[in-house]
Formats: C-alpha cells, structure tokens, sequence
C-alpha cells in the first residue's frame, strides 16, 4: 500500500507541474512563413511514417512473442543468415521498403525543404543585417525606403521580475524596446553574423533557426504571411545573460510599415540634430542613464561593479576617470571613449548603433554616476567631430 501512496503522489505532482506559466503544445506553432508550413508538413509526414512502421514491428514483435514461446515448444532458429529463396527474399524485400521510405518518402520532401531554406537571394524585397552580441541583437535595413535605419533591440522585462520580487508578466523575458518590424507578404533576406560568440536567431513561427558566428556572414529568410507579433529567442547557449536575449518580429500591411519607416526616418534626423546643440550635464546624465541601463548594465550590472574579469568595474575605475581626448581634442588610444566607440575583446563597437548624443551621454553618466565623480562632461558634437 505505501508504494501505491507514493506512486500516487508522485502522479499528482506531475500533473500539477502543468499548471505553471507555460504553454504547453503536442504539435508546433502555427506556422506564418512558407519555410515554417513546409516543415510542418515535412514533419507530420514524417512522423506518421515512424508511427506506422512503429506499430508494425510491434505488432509482430507482440505475436512472435506470444506464438513463438518455449511454452508452446518452439525451439530456436540455428540459421546463421540467409541461405534458402524465402530467407534471401524476406531479407531484401524490408531492405528495399526502408531504402524507399529513406530515399524517396522521407528523402523527397526533406531535399525540398533544405532547398527553400537555403533559397535567400532569389526574388527577395529587402535585406536585413542582423547581428548578436552578448546579450542583445542589432538590426539594420540594407536597402529600399528603410536604407540606414537601425537600432538594439535590448530586454524590458522589469528586474523586478527576474528577481521574483513582482508578478512575470505575459510575455516574461520574450519582450523588447525595438522589435524588428516587417511588411506581410514581402520575402526578407536575412544576413546573420555575431561580435562576440555564437549566438543563433530563432522565431519558432517562423519555421527555421540560423547561428550567427563572429567573422561570418550566414543567410537565412523569412516571408511572414500574417500580421502579428512573434516572439523567439536566442537558443545558442551564448554566456550568462543567454536567456535574456529575444526575439521580438513585429508584422505590419505595407502602408503601416511604411509609416514606420517615416517615424524612423524623423527620429534619426532630430538624433543627428541633437549633435549640434550644447547639452546641459542634467540633459546629458538623464539620457545617459537611459543608455546604460538598456545596452550597459546586463555586462556592467546596474550598479556598475561589473562582474570580473569578463565584465570589469565601471565604479572606481582608473580607465573611466582618465581624459578620453588630448589637448587637440583628439581621441587618446584605449581611453573609455575609444573602447566605447571602437570596442576591444568582447566589449562592443557602440559607433555604428548609438547616436553621437548617446555615446556622448552614457559616457558623461559612467563619469559621474555609479560611484565615479569626474565632473567633465563629453559634448555630442565632439563625438560627431571624432567620427
């Protein structure tokens, strides 16, 4: 009676795991681009094929079993292989039917899948750059009326969250300030790379996943056929901040996308104007702040003590507190500027993602903020002259 107790309390608490905040599902998405369709389709297939061929070998399995038991005084084979017609046919025949469930039920449509996978350049509307880096991604359009736009896209679930110090919301670490936003219908040619480590870009919905390695340019493409958000993650195990790195894709109707193309367009202008006026060092602290929470703090912490010796200190550090530029106003070599702009080991180049104004602010706000009181503040329109 004690194991029945146990074996029944153990059932309980397998299904009650069930009721956690998860989506549970016996089959994939709902697939949104045709290389997703397709797969599911390859998939299905497949499965059904392994299933039949399942229940046959154990149905004969089961009926040799109970027909061919010593208890009914069937004595064991002493043949060592094929030798009379029946045996050599009865050897070829299943040979044959798996070289034909190999070749042509199951190798067909996994050849057609391959191809369409790797089927980027042909008939594409636009191109996307896309790149990963610890622990967020980048976008930049290539080409058409989106050319030159391009931002982070970083994590917002709140800590408070991620500490279990305030209810997860729906979309726990599955949401972002800037998802990648696409026109429905429209075939995108995605170019993966990394400047860190490997990472890999991967929306379930979408139907296929691609690595982004650092020096590599790897291609991947996606035709979303329905509007909607569609959330994926990084699934490369890529460091410590692996699991707050998603994928946000926002789909729109093309005169939506436009519009947003136009949005992006303005905000980068006034970011480019930004760089001519004088800012105040609140202006500036306030931006910074902003800066360095979103792009700073999952490497440098919040509170700016870093995590040694991969992510140094910010607070108390000699490199934050020497002058980034020389007494022509020209930038000193691995000064905080430089390493900002340019990076070095796995700190990031920030120059090609974040405004003059940002760069300038967030390193005003690692000077005077974090435990560090400098008290200079670094102009945008000096970053913009070291460009």
């Amino acid at each position: 009676m004690q194991w029945i107790k146990k074996t029944g309390m153990f059932l309980v608490l397998a299904f009650a795991s069930f009721a956690v905040n998860a989506e549970y599902a016996w089959n994939f998405p709902k697939p949104v681009t045709p290389m997703a369709l397709d797969t599911l389709h390859v998939h299905n297939k497949f499965m059904l094929i392994t299933m039949i061929l399942f229940v046959v070998v154990l149905a004969i399995m089961i009926y040799s079993i109970v027909n061919h038991r010593k208890s009914r005084n069937y004595q064991a084979a002493t043949f060592t292989g094929p030798r009379t017609r029946p045996q050599v046919l009865w050897t070829l025949v299943p040979f044959a039917i798996l070289l034909y469930i190999d070749f042509i039920l199951m190798g067909i449509p996994a050849y057609h899948s391959v191809v369409m996978m790797e089927d980027t350049k042909n008939n594409a509307d636009m191109v996307i750059k896309v790149n990963g880096s610890q622990w967020r991604w980048s976008y930049e359009y290539m080409d058409g009326d989106a050319q030159g736009i391009k931002f982070v896209s970083n994590l917002t679930t709140p800590q408070e969250q991620i500490t279990n110090e305030a209810e997860k919301g729906e979309h726990y670490l599955l949401e972002v300030d800037n998802p990648l936003v696409l026109p429905v219908d429209k075939k995108v040619r995605i170019l993966l790379t990394a400047s860190d480590v490997i990472h890999n870009w991967w929306v379930p919905a979408f139907g296929a996943s691609r690595d982004a390695i650092p020096g590599f340019l790897r291609e991947t493409w996606v035709k979303v056929e329905e509007e909607g958000t569609y959330r994926g993650q990084c699934k490369e195990l890529c460091g410590k901040g692996h699991g707050y790195m998603p994928v946000v894709v926002k789909a729109v109707p093309q005169e939506e996308f436009d519009v947003w193309v136009a949005d992006q367009k303005q905000q980068m202008a006034a970011n480019t104007a930004g760089a001519d006026k004088e800012w105040t060092k609140d202006e500036l602290m306030a931006l910074g702040k902003d800066v360095y929470t979103k792009n700073c703090a999952v490497c440098h912490q919040v509170s700016g003590a870093g995590l040694p010796p991969a992510f140094p200190a910010l607070t108390g550090s000699k490199l934050v507190a020497e002058p980034n530029l020389d007494s022509d106003g020209k930038l000193l070599k691995d000064s905080h500027l430089d390493r900002v702009l340019n990076g070095k080991g796995v700190m990031p180049a920030w120059k090609a993602t974040l405004s003059d104004s940002d760069i300038a602010a967030v390193v005003t706000y690692e000077r005077n903020a974090l435990g560090n009181a400098v008290g200079d503040v670094l102009q945008p329109a000096q970053v913009k002259a070291l460009r």
